[in-house]
């Protein structure tokens, strides 16, 4: 990680200026990662958080802790039981508003408890926020989102990442693990280890972006393009990896944006 104001932009900068204190939402991927390290360039004093919940995989925790250990910024983490909520357990459609609402909540109870009286998120300019429920949350609780303030999208983060040196720059963009099982359907923690585990091990196998989603009677598989065909040649391989904890396991057709 090279500590080098070049690689935020004047924009960002000023946002710094104005926002000298500031928590911030740590998730671990690429955009959050990012401002981490601006808001540690521009010499804010900064609270980093990470909500440990049933809905983030293992690795986003190590990540987190490895950008904030990198950046030399002290990390929080909050534990959370997100299917304690019976609105974010039943998955309805705008299941994200309500786990945003309980998510952000912890942080904002940490970060005033702290002294924080500003949160900020890693939401970009690419950003789709025309439709997305956690979006609303997040604007009822006053979250600041600078990197789309500001007017930077994903492809602006991803190389001004890449030469500021975070291993993050280019990690395939990562919902979390609700996503993966049809709206409407009852989240299960038992399930939600099932889909972490299988995306591990397809990871093992040299996939990257790929998703495993909960189907009527096992699991659907969603491949980039880019990789389209290693999901045949590889078969027997994810067959094996996956089928103690899916029955039936199908690929989707039609490839993942590659983001």
């Amino acid at each position: 990680m090279k500590m080098d104001l070049s690689f935020v932009p004047e924009s960002l900068q000023a946002f710094f200026r104005e926002h000298s204190r500031i928590a911030l939402a740590l998730s671990g991927g690429c955009d959050s990662a990012y401002l981490l390290y601006a808001a540690s360039v521009c010499g804010a004093e900064l609270g980093a958080y990470y909500v440990d919940s049933q809905f983030q995989p293992a690795f986003e925790l190590a990540d987190a802790r490895a950008l904030a250990q990198e950046a030399g910024q002290r990390l929080r983490v909050l534990k959370l039981d997100v299917l304690a909520d019976a609105r974010v357990k039943s998955n309805p459609a705008d299941r994200c508003y309500h786990c945003k609402q309980l998510i952000f909540g912890e942080i904002l109870k940490a970060a005033r408890a702290d002294g924080f009286t500003a949160v900020m998120d890693g939401t970009n300019a690419s950003d789709d926020v025309s439709d997305r429920p956690g979006m609303r949350a997040l604007a009822q609780m006053h979250v600041s989102s600078p990197l789309r303030e500001c007017g930077i999208g994903k492809d602006q983060v991803r190389e001004l990442s890449r030469q500021a040196g975070l291993f993050t720059w280019n990690k395939p963009s990562y919902a979390c693990l609700a996503t993966r099982i049809p709206a409407g359907r009852e989240i299960e923690g038992g399930m939600l280890k099932k889909i972490e585990h299988a995306e591990a091990r397809l990871v093992e196998l040299g996939f990257s972006g790929m998703r495993v989603r909960v189907s009527e009677r096992g699991a659907r598989l969603e491949v980039r393009e880019s990789q389209m065909l290693r999901v045949l040649e590889k078969r027997k391989e994810i067959i094996a990896a996956l089928e103690a904890d899916f029955a039936e396991i199908t690929l989707d057709l039609r490839p993942r944006e590659e983001k």
